[in-house]
């Protein structure tokens, strides 16, 4: 079965994806339309990236029916309903994380897709990395022993692009550290862990004078005694590495939210090079998108609604956890006062 997909925005991140598309086999991927809010975006990205059609607005896109799956690389606060707008006119949906800015959000969307009968991922895309198979490997079959600890951090000064989530208008953009860099810090540490329910939150953090945090130093505790300590931070520069640790060893995954090398239980470095693509990128690693890509194909021919490694049940843990984290540190979002 070939993927047609749309591409849904025209930003970087939504380059590099279609970039990474370009490392896979024609006969399985294949790029039909992008949309943006104005035609002119559209149309430019459309013609450096040799897609055929581009729609000006979102809904032409949905109605488009050679399309069978939709990429969302939207800012956070229009997830929710753009992921609506084309699961209800019957395509699968690959949305880029956090999935929702809220957990009343996920819930909903995600019990809709099911109504639907239709595939919803987010796009946690560091799971398919070869890396965190084989980190998940070693963790399954003991090597590491107990989980005992997970150790996470994940922050850099943000460029001008970034620096509007945070802005006059970042409560309204779904920003903040907790759902831009957390979500990473939270998922890996659910991956070190085996996705247990952690038992306990605690949070502190900074908030920035337009209502979103900047900063934010989290505990979750597990049931095992097991504590994952995560930070993120859009001021300044931190480690940016998780280190999974257990009672007989511990591995670190480098660059950890798209990691091509890790550090083993051996004290060796042990790397997975990408390919080459047909155009530069903008980000790191982002031709390991090629891996969350070739999951989507396999769970749609499966005829699969969800993929085991980033479940729904998993995708609405992650949004509870983040739910505690920004109230104990304290950004509120419009959408918190809602009803979905």
């Amino acid at each position: 079965m070939k993927l047609k997909w749309g591409i849904v925005t025209v930003g970087k991140i939504s380059h590099d994806f279609v970039n990474a598309l370009t490392t896979l086999p024609s006969d399985d991927h294949v790029v039909i339309a992008a949309a943006a809010r104005s035609a002119e975006d559209a149309k430019k990205f459309a013609a450096a990236h040799d897609i055929p059609k581009f729609y000006a607005g979102y809904e032409l896109l949905a109605k488009d029916p050679e399309i069978n799956v939709v990429y969302i690389g939207s800012v956070n606060a229009k997830h929710y309903e753009l992921c609506k707008l084309y699961l209800e006119h019957g395509k699968h949906v690959l949305c880029e994380k956090p999935l929702c800015v809220n957990s009343k959000q996920t819930e909903s969307l995600l019990k809709f897709a099911k109504e639907k009968k239709l595939f919803l991922m987010e796009a946690i895309w560091s799971r398919f990395f070869p890396s965190y198979v084989y980190t998940k490997e070693m963790i399954n079959k003991g090597a590491l022993g107990e989980i005992t600890e997970v150790d996470v951090e994940f922050g850099f000064p943000l460029t001008e692009v970034e620096i509007v989530r945070y802005g006059p208008d970042a409560r309204n953009l779904g920003g903040g550290t907790i759902l831009d860099l957390g979500v990473y810090t939270i998922q890996v540490s659910l991956w070190g862990f085996n996705s247990q329910t952690p038992s306990k939150i605690e949070a502190t953090g900074k908030v920035g004078e337009n209502g979103v945090d900047i900063e934010m130093n989290g505990k979750l505790h597990f049931s095992n005694g097991g504590v994952a300590n995560i930070r993120t931070s859009a001021t300044k520069l931190l480690r940016n590495s998780a280190i999974i640790k257990g009672t007989k060893g511990q591995i670190e995954l480098h660059d950890f939210w798209c990691p091509t090398t890790i550090t083993d239980i051996d004290g060796k470095k042990k790397s997975w090079p990408l390919p080459e693509a047909k155009w530069e990128f903008v980000l790191l690693n982002s031709c390991g998108m090629r891996y969350e890509a070739t999951e989507v194909k396999r769970c749609i021919e499966a005829g699969l609604l969800e993929s085991s490694s980033v479940s729904h049940e998993e995708s609405i843990r992650i949004s509870k956890i983040q739910d505690s984290l920004r109230a104990q540190v304290g950004t509120k979002l419009p959408e918190d006062e809602m009803n979905f």
